[in-house]
């Protein structure tokens, strides 16, 4: 990737980043203002799609959440893929570092939720909640401190969100999938084997395989696997490089992924957070916000993601398997990472399947989440600032 691409990419998610913190508090006001129940009304909104005995009905809120959310994990997909094939992560030497670095960042923090809900059978389902780091968030806090973070730090974060993602789209296949139904899992099935066929057979409509995804996307809604990883399965089928027509070489890819990008970072996640972030603040007491599922993934965001993080680094550093980037210092390599605690969308969203969306702690769960990453920002922010 070109410098002059990354700081091209480096600046929209930066404004991602800005744009999600107006939107959360806007929220916020709604949810706690006379206009709450406009608010909530909106949210739950229903909306539906027929087509002879097949429907899919659900409110405003689950449509974000199912279907928006799958064009995100679409996108992330895409880069995923390239990042491996051909970018930040295609060789040993790139991955060694923010590899590393990303598994502490997850084991850590989810070590760190275990430990005060391990005799809870329901709230033991929340581990994964701090694992997640918001790189629009992340990088938005990056661009208020200019050029005093090295460009080799930034894209350190940005190899690191994607191999956090990538675990985060593991973990939701893996533990986040209620009862399958067989019907629709031998669907999505023949809808992937159909977009395997294309790709080897080198098809080169966009149009074909947006049609098999969403036909893709459908069935493994139906099916109990999370749909957002129908968005997945179908971007790492789209081809990196293909022939038009007249025999032009582009990368279909490539171009999916830059149409999607503004979209995803300026509607499609300001949009998730304005349906997840409003808490209901007059419905929480001190005490439930002391409680175990709301200090585990405050404490799993804000200390267990910089200690997981930078420990793991530290480690692996010190012992010969990876350098520090370049022309960076321990500091604000320290400081870059606590800002891997800056949790929100993922951890939102992971937050939406562990306990299906229920209100069972009052929203302090979601609370935690916003406390967290807000604590691991500012003190990311304080630390990079006055480094040396």
């Amino acid at each position: 990737m070109k410098v002059s691409t990354i700081h091209s990419f480096l600046k929209r998610e930066s404004s991602a980043g800005i744009l999600l913190i107006i939107i959360t508090i806007i929220a916020l006001v709604l949810q706690n203002s006379p206009l709450s129940q406009v608010y909530s009304s909106f949210l739950h909104t229903h909306v539906e799609i027929r087509f002879g005995n097949f429907q899919i009905a659900k409110p405003l809120l689950l449509w974000v959440n199912d279907g928006l959310m799958a064009v995100f994990f679409f996108l992330i997909g895409l880069e995923v893929k390239r990042e491996v094939l051909e970018g930040h992560l295609s060789s040993l030497k790139q991955i060694a570092l923010p590899g590393i670095a990303a598994v502490g960042g997850m084991v850590v923090p989810a070590l760190v939720y275990l430990a005060f809900n391990q005799n809870d059978s329901f709230a033991i389902k929340g581990w994964a909640i701090p694992t997640a780091t918001d790189i629009a968030f992340a990088l938005g806090v990056l661009s208020l401190l200019g050029n005093r973070v090295p460009i080799s730090l930034k894209i350190f974060l940005l190899a690191l969100a994607i191999i956090d993602d990538l675990g985060a789209m593991i973990i939701i296949a893996l533990f986040y999938t209620t009862d399958l139904s067989t019907v629709s899992i031998i669907i999505a099935s023949i809808a992937i084997s159909l977009l395997f066929i294309m790709n080897r057979l080198g098809v080169s409509s966009k149009a074909a395989y947006v049609i098999v995804g969403i036909i893709l996307w459908a069935s493994v809604l139906k099916s109990g696997v999370h749909a957002t990883l129908a968005g997945v399965a179908l971007a790492f089928m789209i081809p990196l490089n293909s022939k038009n027509s007249e025999g032009r070489e582009f990368s279909m890819s490539k171009e999916m992924e830059h149409a999607l990008h503004y979209w995803v970072a300026f509607m499609i996640l300001p949009l998730f957070a304005f349906v997840n972030a409003g808490v209901d603040l007059g419905g929480i007491s001190l005490d439930e916000m002391f409680g175990p599922v709301p200090m585990g993934i405050m404490l799993g965001l804000f200390i267990g993601k910089q200690v997981g993080v930078f420990g793991f680094s530290w480690l692996a550093i010190k012992l010969g398997l990876a350098k520090l980037p370049t022309d960076s210092n321990w500091q604000q390599f320290y400081g870059v990472s606590i800002l891997t605690g800056i949790g929100f969308t993922m951890s939102l969203f992971i937050d939406t399947l562990a306990f299906n969306d229920t209100q069972i702690f009052h929203f302090s769960d979601k609370l935690a989440i916003l406390l967290g990453s807000f604590l691991a920002g500012l003190l990311g922010y304080l630390v990079l600032k006055y480094s040396k």
